[in-house]
């Protein structure tokens, strides 16, 4: 019996960011497609060199993307929508990043020749219950497939020219249908049709020599209908025997009722994550027929936690030796940080703790080294991870008494406003004085060039701390005399001098530990560092209150307080794994509870707590919904609820489904509630129309990640459907999310055209009033 290791994705990124350097050039047009092209290239060869050369046995190859593992898929089978004017050929660059991106035809690559210049961007989402978000495939009746790029063959041909014979990587059929968003037309009703064009892939690939492809099927995790039951047996029953070997790939958590399901594919392997959920192994083993190859996902492929090898050892050695395993991450190591060595400057303490991609990989390679070989032949990973393992449980660094005296303290009443919504509003609005459709941005402008350059030197200290105070003082002042001068209602700081909406708190906030180069991709070129959350959070300090107070000094408007929520703080962390995740986000919800009370006191009359990933944390499963959201939803209103009825609390959501969550949004019990919406053409306010939101939204109405600048008439366009859904005395006007990446010569005509609209919406419904009366 032998034991191999397996990656089932690396982090496509780089090291140091390279592929986000190399798109950003070529998009400003300060470089070539063949320099892109180029680029890309030199990551991959690097990432497969790498990973064999750490001891994987088994490497992907299409795990490589220039902005999107599902938007290659729908490239792949040629599912573009018919917005895009697509002559049915090949899908080309410009047509890939229009279909990324948006097209304008002043705006982009300058090489852009794309018949469809002016084309919003495909609608974007989140990835299972992760920070990594995919373009939803959108699907019409009459919908065609037929293979429209040659990427997963070129990447496999590239591979074995470099002599590494790869295991080609493909999203499975029936997951992509359930993904996708179908206009007039129910995905899963267009199976037959995609399958002959899956089975030509795979036909292709064993025509040029893949004996095995990873088909990830990352949905038989989820609850399942008995059509999507159907549709997976007829999937597999038509590909199994359509070239390669197939290793059906599931992630993000158990099988569950799907198992029996599952064993009965005609596949010839099967992974399963057993660090979501280990207890699936046992019934796996009794289910599974004999000859299907086992992948086991042993070591976090979302987290960054050193695993502990002999507990590992233990676990697998009867296993082992009964049949052929591979060992490999729980999912593709996409959503951690590339290396660990990089991280010259963090605490050796907590770094001794920790395992990026190239080190997980190492701890797959001396886990099999140790099952192939005996427990000796891997003595010094092991006793590393065992004195890992000890010194953390026995950190003094983990546990803050206060911070667990706090919690104990909490009673009912620390979730509670003094006073409902309807007597909060009025005495709001007599504060406020705010007109009708009142505009705002949702926190953040432009982080420019300056601005990051800037912030680089203070670093490094090449400029004190009273000359970058100056530095970022101009700019809010630029920023707020900009807000008045266009005519915004409620005005925003920019937050020029923060780095990240959760990195920038939890910098000020005890429990948690930063990277330097410990990046992983949220989207595209998008690239985040999430905090390390490893002991109790308190706040030694006010956070926020300097910047926001200065701010509010330049004028008589309204000057929000931007805060990040304790579910988003959380959700955007590296968390710890030794307790509850709620009680990790109970105390960061004391300690933004803190920082609202502070931001009241200093004055101010509008703070916005935003939890962009409240439904995000979302478990995949129903049956543990209601768990989840009682404690999300009670921490976001512990963190909200110290302040008077006149203070107004908002708070902004981004790229969630909200249909199935709407009433514990409406139990949040935010004052205004700004939401992602104009990508899906105010779809998502869809929720608003069955529940009636008792509270006023923001629904967005600028596709904020898109370079695409809209129209007056397209935003006012977007308010009027939103007024389908909800009153409008309740709407507020806002961008979708926040401005800090784009470009100031975006984000000028965008908001001039935003106010524009407001101001024609409140002029309409003066007209209507008037009719009304007269």
């Amino acid at each position: 019996m032998t034991v191999r290791v397996a990656t089932l994705g690396f982090p496509r990124i780089g090291p140091r960011r390279e592929l986000k350097h190399a798109l950003e050039s070529y998009w400003a047009g300060k470089s070539s497609l063949a320099d892109l092209r180029a680029a890309a290239a030199g990551l991959r060869a690097s990432a497969w060199a790498r990973q064999k050369a750490l001891g994987a046995d088994i490497l992907p190859s299409n795990d490589f993307s220039l902005y999107d593992h599902v938007l290659d898929t729908s490239a792949l089978i040629g599912a573009v929508p018919r917005r895009y004017d697509w002559d049915g050929d090949t899908v080309d660059p410009d047509l890939y990043f229009a279909m990324a991106r948006g097209s304008q035809a002043d705006a982009g690559h300058a090489g852009c020749t794309h018949a469809a210049a002016d084309t919003t961007a495909m609608e974007m989402t989140k990835w299972f219950d992760t920070n990594y978000h995919f373009l939803v495939p959108e699907l019409t009746a009459g919908q065609t497939f037929r293979i429209a790029s040659t990427k997963i063959f070129d990447e496999y041909e590239e591979a074995k020219a470099l002599g590494y014979p790869t295991r080609p990587v493909l999203l499975g059929p029936v997951s992509y249908l359930m993904l996708a968003k179908g206009k007039a037309v129910e995905p899963l009703a267009l199976l037959p049709q995609l399958l002959d064009t899956y089975a030509e892939i795979l036909g292709r690939l064993a025509g040029a020599g893949a004996e095995w492809v990873q088909i990830d099927e990352p949905c038989l995790v989820l609850d399942l209908t008995d059509e999507q039951r159907t549709a997976f047996e007829r999937a597999y029953a038509r590909l199994a025997t359509s070239g390669p070997k197939l290793m059906l790939t599931t992630y993000f958590g158990g099988l569950g009722d799907n198992l029996d399901l599952v064993a009965g594919l005609p596949v010839h392997g099967l992974h399963l994550d057993l660090v979501r959920a280990p207890g699936q192994l046992e019934p796996a083993l009794q289910k599974l027929p004999p000859h299907v190859l086992l992948s086991l996902g042993v070591i976090d492929g979302r987290n960054v936690w050193r695993a502990n090898l002999p507990d590992l050892y233990w676990r697998l050695k009867d296993l082992a030796g009964r049949r052929d395993l591979i060992l490999a991450p729980s999912c593709s190591l996409l959503h951690v940080p590339v290396d660990l060595a990089l991280e010259t400057a963090l605490d050796p303490e907590i770094a001794q703790w920790l395992s990026f991609a190239v080190q997980k990989i190492e701890e797959l390679a001396a886990l099999a080294k140790a099952l192939n070989e005996g427990e000796d032949a891997s003595f010094a990973a092991f006793s590393a991870s065992r004195i890992a393992a000890v010194a953390r449980q026995t950190s003094p660094k983990i546990h803050d008494p206060a911070v667990a005296a706090r919690l104990a303290a909490l009673d009912e009443n620390a979730a509670r406003r003094t006073s409902p919504f309807a007597a909060r509003r009025e005495v709001q609005q007599a504060r406020l004085s705010l007109p009708a459709y009142p505009t705002t941005t949702i926190g953040s402008f432009p982080q420019t060039p300056e601005v990051r350059k800037a912030r680089a030197a203070h670093l490094k200290g090449e400029i004190d701390d009273a000359a970058y105070a100056r530095y970022l003082r101009t700019e809010t002042r630029a920023a707020i005399r900009w807000q008045e001068e266009i005519g915004l209602d409620v005005l925003v700081h920019g937050e020029f001098e923060r780095n990240d909406m959760v990195q920038y708190f939890g910098e000020q906030l005890a429990g948690f530990a930063f990277t330097r180069a410990g990046w992983v991709q949220s989207y595209g070129s998008r690239c985040v560092r999430p905090p390390i959350l490893y002991g109790d959070v308190s706040r030694p300090a006010p956070m926020t209150v300097d910047w926001w107070r200065y701010a509010q000094e330049q004028t008589e408007r309204p000057m929000k307080g931007m805060l990040t929520g304790p579910v988003t703080i959380l959700n955007w962390s590296f968390v710890r794994d030794d307790q509850p995740r709620e009680q990790s986000c109970r105390q960061i919800a004391l300690a933004i509870r803190d920082e609202v009370q502070d931001l009241e006191t200093a004055g101010a009359a509008i703070i916005q707590i935003d939890e962009a990933a409240l439904r995000e944390g979302l478990p995949l499963r129903r049956g543990e919904w209601q768990h989840y959201l009682d404690w999300a939803v009670e921490s976001f209103r512990i963190a909200a609820s110290g302040v008077r009825d006149d203070t107004q609390i908002h708070t902004h959501m981004c790229y969630s489904e909200f249909n199935d969550i709407i009433r514990a949004i409406g139990a949040m019990d935010a004052d205004v509630i700004s939401i992602e919406t104009a990508r899906s053409q105010m779809e998502l306010l869809g929720a608003f129309a069955t529940y009636v939101y008792p509270n006023e939204v923001g629904p967005g109405v600028y596709d904020i990640h898109s370079p695409r600048i809209p129209a007056v008439s397209e935003m006012a366009d977007l308010l009027t459907l939103a007024g389908k859904h909800v009153p409008s005395q309740q709407i507020w006007v806002n961008p979708d999310c926040g401005l800090k990446t784009r470009k100031w010569e975006e984000v000028r005509p965008a908001l001039i055209a935003m106010v524009a609209a407001a101001q024609a919406m409140r002029a309409n419904s003066s007209v209507r009033q008037a009719d009304a009366v007269g």
